[in-house]
């Protein structure tokens, strides 16, 4: 917030030079205006100004100047001391909504609502005859909502001052804007129960609108507290017809009036709904549209609306009724009174039950109920395109089943539907596409996500002006989804036979970054109009950047988006001071876009440039020392800094991370007071010790804490327990929570301990949440205490065994873990055939499950030889277990095979030479006739390639797959020769660019020892951190200390400690320093980052541009550096303020 944005400092500046003080200090000054100056001298310095400008807009002060003066000398002040005050004051409140909003708390509500219609105005306000200074609402506005805690500081107090007065037009509408602007996120339930229960009906109306508008937005802790109060006060206006007052309030309208907030009506309420009210109610025209947005309702719920909606006198099974339904549709009860034709018609509305919140285990049963109804009388051919999304729940029997000819004619349905797993695309694909290996646009189109299944050989067959179009549509709507083999196959097509100009044009997003480099560099120039905004590899931005910089300026390259990621250390020291202010700002705003290398560069020349504009993230990158030196005002902007970021992507040495974490704590005096706290530390909360978390969080502060910690990913074992038991410590006894806070805590869930979450075990059914949240790593034992079903015709040594069921599996996710292997025998081929892909796609399975599970896959689809690839496909992990003679007798001909299977870590160096052996025998190629789709497709498989197989590669694939082949980490001796490889194509080491170290990736760790020492410092940092790791010990060592020290930030992170235990002390020094931060620029002690600036500085260098005065060096120079004759004489400050 400016200095000069308080009115009353400008026009004391004008009288300074002018007026003496004398005597009878305030004597003529009127009332208003002394009380106005007693607010501001009394540190009310909000309140004085919003009363100042509303006098001024009646009145003139000009006579009173010198009373003004001289009362302000009365006060034992000075002009010198306001406006430092001013100063400190408005530059502090805008980093401290905490104290922002006890200061707006403290006024009276006039003056309050007053200040708001300013603030939320953002109007340019002039100020004087000559518009000598203007107040930016706008401006303050926007810094007050950009800090953490801002938006709560202004919601808190609006609802405050407000609440009391809501039936006011002014506060009503205040906080309607409140809710909406911060979405509800800061509504708490105990806010809602202290709103007034008897408002007017118009302002009832207008609050409870916005209240349904955000529901989602909120907590479900907060959706019940506006739903009691909604019934209370819904209750309380209901005057009931009958004189026995017994009538339940619930009518047709009160029902239409709650919206969603019905989900919250207790059962027995329903049930006590008038037959005629409920009737009234489903013949609405705005019932459906209603019950179609209910996503949380729960079966018990639904079905309870059934019964009352059955008894007031619907046909539940006419398609007329179903369609009034909406979601209740999806807990439908009374399937055996369906004929095929109504069962049909539910299905088709059942299209809505995925928005579900929960319970889709019950609406898949009743699909699969509705689907056998229906295929009673018909065939599955003939009705495939008449059964909705409940296709998606077809066998892998009844997928083959179909004809190509049924799968064509229902294309137009299969396309939208959603849920298709990886293997039931490539079944239907092969039905679509039946014996012609074409796709032509139209098909393309046809197909919609299901192109997904089509394999990349398919893909580069089809003819590349149909492909130029499908990129352009259907394939770029699906681009992120398809694999990286299918989209290089679709991007090797295009370059075949179009110039790499038109290419650019052409691609984006992630086709684009398929391009190989290789392509690039036959290039020689480019319109960079057309690179704007488009994404790219590093790699490719660092050529392209290089490229075009000799035609362009610096500023226009970075404004284009992703290119900025080509921005070199040397450009950036390179820039003169004139450039680096004119690219500074556009810097700023794309430092996501920078590596951390980057950063640290830019934050050096900061620090050399203009270190008081620097950044506050930037100085997280230098060294800790540095950080540690910051002036205090450093505190807050870095704190807001480091809360919103990635801080792994800006720090990866978790020494230094930790430090930084550490140095912003200590600006918290590590100790989290309240909710703002919360705010200011963001995504930091994530990093608190497990002493911070147990100690030093308060009670106001746990319940925004806990929302927080359930985005944390990667809690520690002790980060954990502590959070563990603050939710306990906080919330009680499990025996005793609501279901909505069970909701509210989600993940946390899963922290409690065992007994506690047998006490949980129960309410979970009435969770919105996957139900998984009560069983994952610590329920082993509890969930098996399930109510399951009835156990199938199992081997005698199943007897009492209770196997998993296709239901059960559906709910545990992860928690399937814990299933023994007995229990996994036990399990019925049918619920294996179900559920097979749920089960191959979970990580914790040991290898003993899983062989039980191959097993299992056995029996249910013969001999491994008869397995389709799609079977194979659906294994996921479960075809870990297959030994190397059953991977032999797999059909391993489709490349989209051999990507799924590459995308498994754990194969053994014998499983994987059977894959890729497979592959190549089964399609018919060599290892020299491989496409760069099929090296790419292949991943990890590559490492089980034989030097004699890596040598017959043919350069040219090898280059077109360098990206993705760089991202495996294979044994040195496959490096070493996939490196030659890499020579072939981009010619010697010792010839390499950045862009070419950058896209080779891994294969760089395969360098020579001779190749390690010539290489050129500058260099250093386009490693990839990979490659950096996966370099041998004895080779890593023969890094010169200044090649260590130029390795950058991430590169130096990536060193191992058997790498570090090779290097010499001085090494060891110079990788620190690259660590750290201070390998590219010496540490500069003289001047530290100060962001902050000077009121004096600012307010007379303001002044002099207004009026077009010579600024003295004395003005624009800090203190630190003024000669003795540059320091500013009376005179020259005083022929700038005087008028």
């Amino acid at each position: 917030m400016q200095p000069n944005f308080w009115i009353w400092l400008v026009f004391l500046s004008l009288c300074q030079a002018g007026f003496t003080v004398g005597e009878g200090p305030g004597e003529n000054l009127p009332a208003d205006l002394r009380q106005i100056l007693d607010k501001l001298l009394d540190g009310k310095y909000i309140e004085g100004t919003i009363e100042a400008l509303e006098y001024l807009r009646d009145n003139s002060v000009t006579k009173y100047y010198a009373d003004m003066l001289r009362y302000l000398h009365s006060k034992e002040s000075s002009l010198h001391t306001l406006q430092n005050s001013f100063s400190n004051y408005f530059r502090e409140i805008v980093l401290q909504p905490r104290q922002l909003a006890t200061d707006l708390q403290q006024m009276d509500t006039s003056t309050f609502l007053l200040s708001i219609k300013y603030f939320y105005s953002g109007k340019i306000i002039e100020v004087g005859a000559t518009a000598f200074t203007t107040i930016d609402f706008g401006h303050i506005k926007k810094q007050i909502m950009q800090i953490p805690g801002g938006n709560r500081s202004l919601f808190e107090t609006s609802w405050q001052k407000c609440l009391p007065l809501i039936s006011s037009s002014w506060c009503l509408e205040l906080l309607i804007m409140e809710l909406r602007m911060s979405s509800a996120i800061y509504l708490q339930p105990e806010m809602i129960v202290n709103m007034p229960k008897d408002l007017q009906e118009e302002t009832f109306k207008n609050i409870t609108i916005v209240f349904k508008e955000l529901y989602d937005k909120m907590t479900a802790r907060t959706q019940r507290a506006i739903y009691e109060w909604m019934r209370q006060s819904l209750q309380q206006s209901y005057k009931p017809p009958g004189a026995s007052g017994r009538e339940s309030w619930i009518t047709a309208e009160n029902l239409w009036f709650l919206g969603r907030y019905i989900v919250h009506l207790p059962l027995e309420e329903i049930q006590k709904i008038s037959l005629n009210e409920i009737r009234l109610f489903i013949n609405y025209d705005n019932a459906t549209k209603q019950l179609d947005s209910v996503y949380d309702i729960t079966p018990a719920t639904a079905k309870a609306f059934q019964e009352r909606i059955d008894a007031s006198g619907f046909d539940m099974a006419n398609t007329s009724t179903v369609y009034r339904l909406g979601l209740l549709v999806c807990f439908f009860d009374n399937v055996q009174e369906l004929d095929a034709g109504e069962a049909r018609s539910l299905l088709h509305q059942m299209i809505k039950c995925n928005r579900l919140k929960g319970f889709q285990v019950a609406v898949r049963k009743l699909k699969s109920q509705l689907l056998e109804l229906v295929l009673k009388n018909q065939t599955l051919n003939e009705t495939l395109d008449s059964i909705s999304d409940t296709i998606a729940g077809l066998s892998f029997t009844q997928l083959e089943s179909l004809s190509t000819q049924a799968v064509r004619s229902a294309i137009s349905v299969l396309r939208t539907v959603t849920g298709w797993t990886k293997s039931q695309m490539i079944i239907l694909v092969d039905k679509f596409i039946g014996d012609n290996k074409q796709l032509s646009l139209f098909n393309i189109s046809q197909l919609g996500e299901l192109v997904l299944g089509v394999s990349a050989d398919v893909f580069y067959n089809t003819s590349v002006d149909d492909l130029t179009q499908a990129v352009k549509g259907t394939l770029s709507d699906h681009a992120a989804k398809l694999s990286a083999a299918q989209r290089l196959a679709v991007v090797t097509k295009i370059v075949e036979t179009r110039d790499i100009s038109s290419v650019l044009d052409l691609l984006n997003g992630s086709f684009l970054k398929e391009l190989p480099l290789s392509s690039l560099l036959k290039a020689k120039n480019y319109n960079i109009t057309q690179l704007d905004h488009k994404g790219f590899r590093r790699s490719q931005a660092l050529f392209l950047y290089n490229v075009v910089s000799d035609e362009k300026p610096v500023y226009e390259i970075i404004s284009f988006g992703e290119l900025v990621k080509g921005l070199t250390c040397e450009r950036i020291e390179s820039l003169d001071n004139t450039m680096f202010l004119t690219v500074a700002e556009l810097l700023e705003s794309n430092l996501n876009l920078l590596s951390s290398h980057q950063l640290n560069c830019l934050a050096w020349k900061y620090q050399q440039e203009m270190p008081k504009m620097m950044p506050p993230l930037l100085l997280a990158t230098l060294p800790i020392a540095v950080l540690e030196n910051a002036a205090q005002s450093v505190c807050r902007p870095l704190l807001f800094s480091l809360g919103r970021a990635e801080l792994p992507l800006i720090i990866p040495d978790s020494t230094k991370r930790n430090e930084v974490i550490r140095r912003a704590l200590q600006c918290l005096n590590y100790t989290l007071q309240d909710e703002y706290d919360v705010d200011i530390l963001g995504r930091m909360i994530c990093n608190l010790s497990p002493q911070i978390i147990k100690t030093n969080i308060s009670l106001k502060a746990l319940t925004e804490a806990f929302m927080q910690f359930r985005s944390c990913r990667n809690l520690s074992n002790d980060q954990k327990i502590e959070v563990r038991n603050k939710i306990r410590e906080y919330y009680g006894n499990p025996i005793a929570w609501e279901p909505e806070l069970i909701q509210d805590l989600g993940p946390l869930v899963a922290l409690l301990l065992k007994e506690d979450l047998t006490i949980l075990a129960e309410k979970c059914s009435v969770l919105y949440t996957p139900p998984s949240h009560c069983f994952k790593s610590q329920c082993g034992s509890e969930f098996r205490s399930a109510d399951m079903s009835s156990p199938f015709c199992l081997p005698a040594d199943c007897h009492g065994v209770r196997a998993p069921s296709f239901d059960h599996i559906l709910k545990l996710a992860d928690a399937n873990a814990y299933w023994s292997v007995q229990e996994l025998n036990c399990m019925s081929i049918q619920t294996f055939v179900k559920s097979v892909e749920l089960l191959g796609a979970l990580k914790s399975f040991n290898m003993i499950q899983l062989t039980a599970l191959k097993d299992k896959a056995k029996m249910a689809w013969g001999p491994v030889e008869s397995w389709k690839k799609y079977q194979v496909v659906a294994l996921g992990r479960i075809a870990l277990a297959l030994s190397e003679s059953e991977i032999k007798e797999l059909e391993l001909g489709s490349i989209n095979t051999i990507t799924v299977l590459s995308q498994q870590t754990e194969w053994t160096p014998m499983q994987a030479r059977s894959i890729l052996e497979g592959f190549l025998q089964d399609s018919g190629l060599t290892v020299d006739t491989m496409k760069g789709w099929d090296l790419v497709g292949s991943g990890t498989l590559l490492c089980a390639m034989n030097d004699h197989e890596v040598s017959s590669l043919s350069a040219a694939t090898y280059s077109a797959a360098a990206a993705r082949i760089g991202e495996i980490a294979c044994k040195v001796e496959v490096l070493q020769e996939l490196l030659k490889k890499a020579r072939n194509g981009f010619g010697n080491v010792d010839d390499w660019c950045n862009f070419i170290l950058q896209e080779v990736g891994t294969i760089a760790a395969g360098m020579s020892k001779e190749e390690i020492r010539i290489l050129n410092d500058d260099l250093m940092p386009y490693f990839q951190p990979a490659a950096i790791a996966a370099l041998p010990s004895e080779v890593f060592k023969e890094f010169s200390p200044k090649q260590l020290e130029n390795l950058g930030p991430e590169n130096a992170a990536a060193v191992t400690e058997s790498q570090k235990a090779a290097l010499s002390p001085e090494q060891i020094s110079s990788l620190q320093a690259a660590m750290d931060g201070a390998g590219l620029v010496e540490m500069l002690t003289s001047a530290s980052p100060v962001i902050d600036s000077e009121f004096v500085q600012l307010f007379m260098v303001e002044i002099a541009s207004y009026f077009g005065l010579p600024i003295p060096s004395c003005i624009l120079l800090p203190e630190d550096q003024l000669t003795d004759e540059d320091h500013c004489s009376n005179a020259q400050r005083l022929s700038i303020v005087t008028i």
